[in-house]
């Protein structure tokens, strides 16, 4: 028998340097995306998160650029860090 039945582990290597720039990005592309109009831009992220269609993302202020430059996996993880207050 070949198959994985194991739990998959994804190792993400942080530091706080790399927090504070998904914290900057996150906090440029929502400012963009509520000076351009949008109702709840909240969800435009969540929408990107967990699609990765860049069209969620307003082009205003590179605001698309800079989110593509985060790996949505690490966002996952610094949102749940941070929603759980794990240091």
């Amino acid at each position: 028998m070949s198959g994985f039945d194991g739990t998959r582990k994804i190792s993400l290597s942080s530091d706080h340097d790399d927090e504070l720039k998904t914290k900057e990005i996150l906090a440029t592309v929502y400012d963009a995306l509520v000076e351009k109009g949008f109702t709840n831009p909240l969800n435009q992220i969540v929408g990107y998160i967990l699609s990765e269609d860049p069209t969620y993302i307003t082009k205003y202020n590179n605001a698309r650029i800079l989110i593509s430059r985060l790996d949505r996996y690490e966002i996952l993880r610094q949102l749940l860090k941070n929603y759980l207050n794990i240091k």
